[in-house]
């Protein structure tokens, strides 16, 4: 995906909300504790190695009654567990794209790579997660992250893999929307309610192989798969390539946040160990 962040999901066309996510919200008592995983710039002229997240993700979280707590990029799973013991949930971020090698793939011209700390960060969170079960968002590469660590494939480029798709994001960086149709019995159908909604897209990639764990949840018009969740009624995971974080915390996008959030509040986020390919 590329690196824009920013956007808003329009209003739903159906205009049907089956399930009202907001009185769930303001029942809820305890604030539930939210891991985010930061973004790394290394080194470079001019600036020294640091960890950085946009504020929509932190914003949008305490705008639903969450606590956000900021995971740098640990390489060690002993550093990582004592964390993840402590916090109810997790949201995996956007950035950049993950490198094609360590995916069996040749490079891409068109690909940029994340820094390879955090990808390495990255793919171990969402390994212990998938094994935790904990509560969890994958958004944008969040998403296509817990895919791929699952056993999952990528489209590195979209024009060019799927040459008769509909555009997923503007070529110049501007803002981008297309519509998504929830699929029946899902989740995402649950919170949106059925039929189709209008979403931000800034992505160049996709998910090519969708992961045996995990179900497609929303698709695009050309049937790209724009969200998934899990198999497993029992864990509480969703992946959306569309960007619901923005700095107006508009009600569409609040849904999806609000639904995660109150999935952490109410979870019991003891171990539960299970095989990750």
């Amino acid at each position: 995906m590329l690196a824009a962040e920013r956007g808003i999901a329009e209003v739903a066309t159906n205009g049907i909300r089956r399930v009202h996510f907001k009185e769930g919200m303001a029942a809820m008592k305890y604030r539930p504790l939210i891991g985010i995983n930061t973004d790394f710039r290394a080194s470079a002229k001019g600036h020294t190695p640091h960890s950085y997240i946009h504020s929509g993700y932190f914003d949008c979280l305490l705008a639903a009654n969450a606590l956000p707590v900021f995971i740098p990029p640990y390489v060690k799973e002993a550093d990582l567990t004592p964390i993840l013991d402590r916090v109810d949930g997790v949201v995996l971020t956007g950035g950049d794209d993950l490198d094609p090698r360590k995916m069996g793939l040749a490079p891409h011209p068109a690909v940029t790579v994340v820094p390879e700390r955090r990808e390495l960060a990255d793919r171990l969170l969402c390994k212990v997660v998938q094994q935790r079960r904990m509560p969890t968002l994958g958004i944008g590469l969040g998403m296509q992250e817990l895919n791929v660590v699952a056993g999952g494939g990528l489209f590195l480029h979209l024009p060019e893999d799927m040459p008769k798709s509909i555009p997923h994001h503007d070529p110049h960086g501007g803002a981008h929307r297309h519509t998504v149709v929830m699929q029946p019995g899902t989740r995402l159908e649950e919170i949106y309610g059925p039929g189709e909604i209008r979403v931000n897209s800034y992505h160049h990639q996709g998910v090519r192989k969708l992961a045996p764990i995990f179900r497609v949840a929303a698709l695009a018009p050309d049937g790209l798969i724009e969200g998934f969740e899990g198999k497993d009624h029992s864990w509480w995971v969703t992946g959306v390539q569309w960007h619901p974080e923005n700095e107006g915390n508009i009600s569409l996008d609040m849904q999806l946040i609000e639904a995660f959030v109150a999935a952490a509040a109410s979870s019991n986020s003891a171990p539960m160990l299970a095989k990750v390919g």
